[in-house]
């Protein structure tokens, strides 16, 4: 039956295209279009018997206007399907956050484990987003010995790792030593002894050997996802520090570096270098920052300023001990081609948005300066009200003394200028020279993790493309 109308449809179509094609034949305007065409290609030489007819003119016509009229329809109606679908998932996104919204009058404690390494804004994020599904959020680290057994060895250590948690405003507690794979007596462990319930991952799979590191959990009726943050990985970050092998200096740029295995390392170089693929945009800066305050009159504003790049536990010791000297911590970051200069080759190793996050998610900062100005004028101070500027002693660069006293000349001319004492020699130094110790090994790493998450995009695209 469906054949049959499709059938007749198909011929409704083409009497109707018939019968214009009459009409336009007809009409005065297409007579003088088929003037003006033939006395065009005459002119061009074509043969008087190749020349259309009005007919054949009239009916070429109709085509190519039906076919673009039906174009720009198609067209538009993707566009609002586009739309359509883009504020669906923004709605979604927004629900995941808001999904189950816990009662005030009783806590909702979530629980959330992972290796962590190189802590960076994505596994901030995720943080945020699971703490949206609760009122606490308790975060297991898991331990060396469990990811090596899994994964390979990690590029930090347990207390390292631990560090790094533990500083993120998001995270309320933190649980060392816990197992990559979570067994059901381990599940039941962490449940009844932090009260959790909820156990919360990222909706990519988490498979070790063929079994789902979460099937307990999900077994259990606890289990609950939340979106990935695409766009940043620690693979990805990795990747970008592969290219910093023992040919490369702290000063050198890379098109100075010697390309001693040909063209392959050319292409790895080329791959391992690209742009970072995070999408900033104001509603992460926003979320981000929520709670974030002015300071009141009277208070001692300290303000810290630097590259912050790769966030590490240096970092994090430095920012504590600036905050504990006054009542409120503004941390400038300098602009990528600030830091480049400073710094060399192919430095920073994340942009200034993924820079800013990072040190936006530190429970010691109250807020940020973006793109902050190298050297400290008078009008700053003023402005942002500092009563005290710090550096403190270890630095991911050396600064010479001429450079000092340039950068900080209007704080150390105004007396507030202060250089505090650094409880941790971490730089990120440490992390490209463990890379390099261990190249081989982490290329290989980084080549099956890469392969993964591109398969993780594939389909996630495909799905995207379904529904579209």
């Amino acid at each position: 039956m469906f054949s049959s109308i499709a059938s007749h449809a198909f011929s409704a179509l083409v009497s109707s295209i018939v019968i214009w094609g009459r009409r336009a034949r007809d009409s005065e305007t297409i007579q003088n279009v088929s003037v003006w065409v033939n006395a065009a290609l005459d002119a061009a030489g074509v043969p008087e018997e190749d020349l259309p007819s009005i007919a054949s003119l009239s009916y070429t016509l109709l085509i190519v206007v039906g076919s673009i009229i039906c174009y720009v329809i198609h067209w538009r109606r993707r566009r609002q399907l586009m739309g359509l679908l883009a504020e669906a998932e923004a709605r979604l996104r927004y629900l995941n956050e808001k999904l189950l919204t816990p009662d005030s009058s009783k806590p909702v404690r979530v629980f959330m484990d992972g290796a962590f390494d190189c802590l960076h804004y994505g596994h901030m994020n995720a943080f945020r987003l699971a703490r949206s599904l609760g009122t606490h959020l308790i975060v297991g680290v898991n331990s060396d010995e469990s990811i090596t057994a899994c994964k390979g060895a990690p590029l930090m250590n347990d207390d390292e790792r631990l560090t790094m948690v533990s500083a993120c405003k998001f995270v309320d507690e933190v649980v060392p030593n816990c197992p990559y794979v979570m067994s059901k007596e381990y599940l039941d462990y962490v449940i009844e002894n932090y009260n959790i319930d909820y156990v919360v991952h990222g909706d990519d799979p988490c498979i070790v050997d063929g079994k789902d590191v979460y099937a307990e959990a999900k077994r259990s009726g606890k289990f609950r996802t939340i979106p990935r943050t695409d766009g940043v990985s620690t693979t990805d970050i990795v990747g970008r520090m592969l290219i910093m092998t023992k040919e490369h200096h702290l000063h050198r740029s890379l098109s100075d570096v010697s390309i001693s295995s040909g063209s392959n390392r050319k292409d790895t170089i080329e791959r391992l270098g690209q742009q970072s693929k995070f999408l900033t945009t104001s509603r992460m800066l926003q979320l981000f920052s929520a709670n974030v305050k002015a300071p009141t009159k009277g208070m001692h504003v300290v303000y810290i300023d630097g590259a912050w790049d790769l966030f590490h536990p240096g970092h994090v010791a430095i920012l504590k001990a600036a905050r504990a000297r006054g009542d409120y911590l503004i941390v400038g970051i300098h602009g990528d081609a600030v830091v480049n200069s400073v710094k060399g080759m192919n430095l920073p190793l994340m942009n200034l948005h993924e820079r800013v996050l990072s040190v936006l998610g530190c429970q010691y900062v109250n807020d940020v300066l973006i793109d902050a100005p190298y050297e400290i004028s008078e009008e700053m101070i003023e402005t942002l009200h500092i009563s005290e500027v710090v550096r403190g002693s270890i630095a991911d660069n050396a600064a010479s003394t001429h450079d000092m006293d340039i950068r900080y000349r209007q704080a150390m001319n105004a007396g507030i200028f202060s250089v505090i004492e650094s409880t941790s020699d971490f730089r990120i130094s440490n992390v490209i020279q463990r890379i390099q110790r261990n190249h081989e090994t982490f290329q290989a790493k980084f080549e099956r993790k890469r392969v993964a998450e591109q398969q993780y995009y594939r389909e996630k695209q495909n799905n995207f493309n379904s529904c579209a």
